[in-house]
């Protein structure tokens, strides 16, 4: 799924170890025509499982997904009741929270958080406008012996 059409796309979860890619291709074709079934495999080395418990199922047409949700979710495959959703396209390991680069170096969240100018000029103004500000009503009031109202 090298060239997904992630909005064509569903991620089908909850799969059994006893489904493959011709078993899930033969559940979703009667929603549409198949492009591309992928079934991820295990990262362990040493893993028997044949896949990792979800799947993609990718169509031609992006409007056959809506029938496959709203037919597939929380049926039952193989004795398991699986999810059926539109698919997302996977956030890249080098960006965002948990990425080896300091949030504040990667492009993506600079363009999202990049202050202006004029947001600058602005946020002066205002730390300025407190500084010059009224004075504390309380500085003063230390030599006083009698407290509340003066006569």
């Amino acid at each position: 799924m090298a060239e997904t059409r992630w909005k064509a796309t569903v991620y089908v979860g909850g799969l059994s170890p006893m489904v493959n890619a011709e078993n899930l291709q033969a559940a979703f074709l009667p929603f549409g025509e198949i492009v591309d079934v992928s079934l991820p495999k295990p990262e362990a080395p040493n893993s028997t499982e044949p896949h990792r418990g979800f799947g993609y199922v990718e169509f031609e047409d992006e409007a056959d997904i809506k029938d496959a949700i709203d037919n597939m979710d929380q049926s039952e495959l193989f004795g398991k009741v699986i999810k059926v959703n539109a698919a997302k396209k996977p956030k890249n390991a080098n960006e965002g929270l948990g990425s080896r680069t300091a949030l504040w170096e990667q492009e993506g969240w600079l363009a999202e958080n990049a202050v202006s100018e004029e947001d600058k000029t602005a946020a002066d103004r205002a730390r300025k406008a407190n500084e010059d500000g009224p004075d504390d009503p309380m500085q003063g009031l230390e030599g006083l012996d009698v407290a509340g109202p003066k006569p």
